[in-house]
């Protein structure tokens, strides 16, 4: 059918655009209205008269006219007719008055600045995004737990048990540091499995572990404030701080972890120190014991803090747990914080800080203004999850799942892969550093072994000064057996078809 026109100055309906008659329908009448070439008051025709005239179908007349009703545009009433309302939602007119024309001049009004000087600052950090969903894992996404042993009926149940009731306290606002349950829990399990010295009151359950980053460094820090962060690190910390706009000093991480003598001596004392002292992040070194009384000595004497992210200690396949930075701490330098994304799964969304006593209620009053609060039925199902044991006997499940998918990467490291790659020193955690010779471009490998769906970060993506040891950062605790054993091999061939600098 060719066009057909309408009955209202130029428009027309076009039966082979991909916009449904309606819809064209709808833009033609409504911009006739608000040109004045429908005036207000102006009766239109029946919808029946009007398909006729147009050749459609009445529904498709019927539908345009009851989407302008609702808008505001049209009035309908039963022996009056369809008319164009008097007073119209995109322009108030008068009775009898046409809508002015839409005219906007190009210096009409001024440039609109798009965001904040910390929202660009945001916008420098691209985290790499990991697919959680069952079944799906690439290998070798990090940060990435066992989704599959998680016991879901279970904790199905705990989260009925809290949400059953609207009467129940849970379903009212939630303000403070967090559910009272939760709270002691995580005190609890901090002070016996990780050494951490706190009570009850010091615990503030955030929103992930991201929020509890936002909130401790919106909490300590002014722009300028000088912070040491370890190098390569944890890009969720220096996006946090770079929209802090924070001076952040990078100090060079070595076996022992952070080089704590080198940054003493080179850099001016930090109002904030970010540390993943127990499994550094991505190098996966180990804080050494005088570097920790070092670091916490002179943070201590600058009147600065110690930001503790202990994200997956709960995973150390070799010799004893690590105490935590925090628990050696006398002066309430150090504050501490964890995520329950690593232990059980990322959607659960729920972080914690422990922080000095002194701190407690100043956190306490700018969570509430932040709202980074998860829900307080979640938070009692995992209080419960914890307190009635299930919380220690999934991680002793998991672990030695992760164990065994540790041991077969560093198989696979010292055979498929040996030509290219050489695992970092490290005992624990959901992931590990694997070295490239000096020299090799870990970006390069890092970009071709995604296109064969294969999720290694270059180390070097997590650098903020130039250099360091090239390499790629591989999880293995969310991905299957087999999955890892085939993901070694791919990554084996896309190295040499790349021409990768050997060992």
């Amino acid at each position: 059918m060719p066009d057909t026109p309408l009955p209202l100055g130029t428009l027309s309906l076009d039966t082979a655009s991909d916009l449904p008659l309606y819809r064209q329908l709808y833009d033609g009448l409504r911009e006739a209205i608000l040109d004045g070439r429908l005036k207000p008051g102006a009766r239109l025709p029946s919808s029946r008269g009007l398909a006729t005239e147009l050749g459609v179908g009445r529904n498709t007349v019927v539908s345009a006219y009851e989407q302008l009703t609702a808008e505001g545009y049209l009035d309908s009433h039963i022996g009056a007719g369809t008319r164009v309302a008097h007073l119209l939602p995109d322009r108030l007119t008068g009775p009898g008055e046409p809508p002015p024309r839409r005219t906007q001049s190009p210096t009409a009004r001024p440039a609109k600045r798009l965001l904040s000087r910390r929202g660009d600052a945001m916008q420098g950090v691209r985290r790499p995004a990991a697919n959680y969903r069952r079944g799906v894992t690439r290998p070798f996404q990090h940060g990435l737990p066992d989704i599959e042993d998680f016991p879901a009926l279970l904790w199905s149940r705990l989260l009925a048990k809290h949400s059953r009731d609207p009467r129940h306290d849970l379903f009212g606002y939630e303000v403070d540091k967090g559910h009272e349950g939760l709270r002691r829990a995580i005190a609890d399990y901090a002070a016996a499995d990780r050494g951490v010295v706190c009570g009850p009151e010091q615990v503030i359950v955030t929103a992930g572990a991201q929020a509890a980053l936002d909130l401790a460094i919106r909490m300590l820090i002014d722009p300028g404030d000088t912070v040491w962060m370890e190098d390569p690190g944890y890009l969720g910390a220096r996006g946090a701080l770079m929209s802090a706009e924070a001076d952040i000093r990078p100090v060079e991480v070595d076996g022992n972890g952070m080089d704590v003598e080198a940054a003493i001596a080179t850099l001016p004392p930090p109002r904030l120190a970010y540390v993943t002292a127990s499994h550094q992040f991505p190098m996966g070194a180990t804080l050494s014991l005088p570097r920790r009384l070092a670091l916490i000595e002179h943070v201590a004497q600058s009147g600065g803090y110690i930001l503790e992210d202990d994200y997956d200690s709960e995973f150390r396949f070799a010799g004893r747990p690590i105490a935590s930075l925090q628990g050696l701490d006398r002066g309430d330098t150090v504050i501490y914080m964890g995520t329950l994304a690593k232990t059980l799964f990322p959607a659960i969304r729920i972080g914690y800080l422990i922080v000095p006593p002194a701190l407690a209620e100043p956190f306490s009053v700018a969570i509430r203004l932040t709202g980074h609060i998860p829900p307080a039925s979640l938070q009692a199902a995992l209080a419960d999850f914890i307190e009635e044991g299930h919380f220690g006997a999934h991680v002793r499940r998991v672990r030695q799942v992760y164990a065994r998918r540790r041991a077969i990467l560093l198989e696979d490291l010292d055979t498929t892969l040996a030509r290219w790659l050489r695992p970092a020193p490290g005992e624990g955690g959901l992931q590990l550093a694997a070295l490239l010779p000096p020299g090799a471009d870990d970006a390069k490998a890092a970009a071709a072994a995604r296109q064969a769906d294969i999720h290694a970060t270059a180390l070097s993506a997590y650098r903020l000064a130039p250099g360091g040891r090239p390499g790629l950062h591989m999880g293995y605790a969310g991905v299957p057996d087999d999955a890892l054993r085939k993901g070694a091999r791919t990554l084996a061939t896309v190295l040499e078809k790349e021409k990768m600098a050997e060992f």
